[in-house]
């Protein structure tokens, strides 16, 4: 076979993985389980969290999750807000160093939360709405470990940190605590409930419109792929043209 038609053949195998494996990429990183805002400034109060979590699986729904609060920097004041079709179990858990804040002292703090009664079909997703009064303003992050589990009884467990600057297969949800004041989400102010929810609403929307550009970025990077793959293709195929009329 012509070195000449190899190259083109190559060239478009190449391309076709090169392709594939960004939208896969894309797949696996929108899969995750995360919190959002992913940043807030630290003390802030009166805010609200929202868990989205995806479902991946073809065949199964979930039908359980399970969100793990830390105890060693503890959220206080945590309110879970009624889900439709759900029911949300709060586990309390006495703390090691109990908080001495202008309300007195805190012993105990929410450590878990566990949604059940529900469903999250395939190809959806559920956001859970979880209202704190006050976060700690002693740590620069925040990791919620979570347990999703499905109808065919597969569970699998948002609990990695990354390590060494690779992003693990299954990361936990983590929220950024910046400095007070360098917030971009304005949290640090208190409001009502009413504007809270308006703020979570707002967040959920910068959300969706952040992956819709991050989405079509990729999709353009892919079609540039292939229109350099289909450019070099023709030239080769010029080349080979020219070499035979010789």
């Amino acid at each position: 076979m012509s070195p000449n038609r190899i190259a083109p053949r190559r060239a478009g195998a190449v391309t076709a993985l090169t392709a594939a494996g960004l939208l896969a990429a894309a797949g696996i990183a929108s899969a995750h389980v995360t919190v959002h805002p992913d940043s807030y400034a630290k003390g802030a109060t009166d805010g609200v969290l929202t868990f989205r979590v995806p479902d991946e699986e073809d065949n199964a729904s979930t039908n359980e999750v399970q969100v793990f609060l830390p105890t060693d920097h503890p959220v206080l004041g945590v309110l879970v807000h009624p889900q439709d079709g759900w029911t949300a179990q709060v586990t309390n858990t006495k703390l090691k160093t109990p908080l001495k804040t202008d309300d007195g002292t805190i012993t105990d703090a929410v450590s878990e939360i566990t949604f059940t009664g529900g469903k999250i079909a395939p190809g959806q997703y559920e956001d859970f709405n979880v209202a704190f009064g006050q976060l700690p303003d002693d740590t620069d992050q925040l990791t919620f470990k979570a347990l999703q589990t499905y109808s065919d009884g597969k569970t699998v467990r948002w609990i990695e940190t990354p390590s060494g600057g690779q992003e693990p297969e299954n990361p936990a949800p983590v929220l950024k605590l910046t400095a007070k004041g360098a917030d971009e989400s304005g949290s640090t102010s208190t409001g009502s409930p009413a504007n809270s929810k308006t703020s979570a609403s707002a967040k959920s929307t910068a959300w969706s419109s952040d992956s819709t550009a991050r989405g079509l970025g990729i999709a353009g990077l892919v079609v540039g792929v292939l229109g350099l793959a289909a450019a070099v293709f023709a030239v080769l195929r010029s080349r080979s043209t020219g070499s035979r009329a010789e």
